[in-house]
């Protein structure tokens, strides 16, 4: 998988001995459980249906790099077919099937306290830069340091409060419970290449650069990915109680370009101390970059999963985790005083050495593909080609 002339090895981890799998959609045959071998997609299919039932193997790793494969398909190929949301060759698709899609929400300093921004404008934007202001005359650096649900954060709590700056974004940023939530329904995220939506009606909106953590059944982290949470900024600042709408929307959640497997050279560890790199490029001519580092997180990413997988909850299928941004643009677009919202055709680049590249362009939900392919659909294809 190392990297030379063709522009989309970018699409894959530099390291060439990662070991990494991922689903795309061949016309002919439906969804396909692939890995990368000599810049060749391999399908795995027939080894395993479905990408929930093979991370689920002991033996993963070994068989995803040993097994003899099916159908093979260039990668460059593939790569430029996903760009051009071509659907009538082989394209990429998230890398997930079955597994359900999680998130963790403010879990760096900075993105905490743009979401108690949100709060107190309302879901105005003209009226974010007073409070941003007015939250960093009180607060200064004090958040910084805060171990959430320590007595010292407790103390935080407390003058915040006396000053009436309490949110419930603060309570899971700093109190002891994490914000965990659904972020989209199993098998609607999108992959490399294809369009993210906002909804028309959204006037400050997004993207989330995250890295997302995928597990078992058993709650093994296994590997990761990329992912962008797409977020309407105002609704989620007009109430907390509309975070469903700020968050669930047709093709509002990409997550690839494929799964990097963990191993003696890539573990939890490891993915604890990445930095990821946001790239958004407008066809106004805007553009922005802005990178995050994992290690900036206020919970380590144990305890993420801690609250998500237990005694308390179960996932039979596996479950993948949005460990959260620190991704919160600022910098006016439009007018002064508006700050940042996406425009349709914004090219939106996600990207890590470790794990490759997410590419996605910014359309509307109503706009974007509508999604198809459900469980249902997708079981009724596996048991007509033979592989259930």
């Amino acid at each position: 998988m190392a990297a030379d002339s063709d522009p989309f090895d970018e699409m894959l981890p530099t390291d060439p001995d990662a070991t990494v799998v991922g689903r795309l959609l061949d016309p002919a045959l439906g969804p396909c459980v692939v890995t990368v071998r000599d810049r060749q997609f391999v399908d795995l299919t027939a080894l395993s249906p479905t990408m929930s039932a093979l991370l689920d193997r002991a033996d993963l790793a070994e068989v995803v790099r040993t097994a003899p494969g099916g159908r093979r398909w260039p990668v460059a190929e593939v790569a430029q077919a996903s760009r051009d949301r071509d659907t009538t060759v082989a394209h990429l698709l998230a890398p997930i099937d079955l597994q359900v899609i999680k998130a963790a929400g403010v879990t760096f300093v900075r993105s905490l306290l743009e979401r108690v921004i949100e709060e107190r404008a309302k879901g105005d934007p003209t009226g974010a830069a007073a409070v941003r202001q007015r939250l960093l005359d009180t607060l200064g650096g004090a958040l910084g340091e805060l171990e959430p649900g320590s007595a010292a954060a407790m103390e935080v709590k407390d003058m915040l409060l006396a000053e009436g700056l309490w949110s419930p974004y603060l309570e899971v940023g700093i109190g002891p419970d994490p914000e965990i939530f659904t972020k989209a329904p199993v098998l609607s995220a999108v992959g490399y290449g294809a369009a993210v939506g906002v909804l028309e009606r959204s006037t400050w909106n997004n993207p989330e650069p995250e890295v997302v953590l995928v597990a078992n059944s058993s709650g093994t982290v296994v590997g990761a990915t990329l992912g962008n949470d797409v977020n309407l900024r105002d609704f989620e600042g007009r109430s907390a109680l509309l975070l469903g709408t700020a968050k669930d929307n047709n093709a509002s959640c990409a997550i690839g370009p494929l799964i990097r497997l963990c191993d003696n050279r890539f573990d939890i560890s490891s993915i604890s101390g990445l930095e990821v790199e946001m790239h958004i490029a407008g066809a106004d001519g805007f553009v922005l970059s802005e990178t995050s580092n994992m290690r900036e997180m206020s919970r380590s990413l144990p305890q993420l999963v801690d609250h998500v997988y237990g005694r308390h909850h179960a996932y039979p299928d596996g479950f993948v985790l949005f460990t959260g941004t620190m991704f919160a643009p600022t910098r006016d677009r439009q007018a002064a005083g508006q700050g940042f919202t996406h425009a349709r055709g914004d090219v939106v680049t996600i990207a890590n050495a470790a794990l490759g590249r997410l590419v996605n362009v910014v359309t509307t939900s109503e706009d974007a593909t509508r999604w198809q392919w459900g469980i249902g659909r997708l079981m009724g294809n596996l048991a007509a080609r033979g592989v259930l």
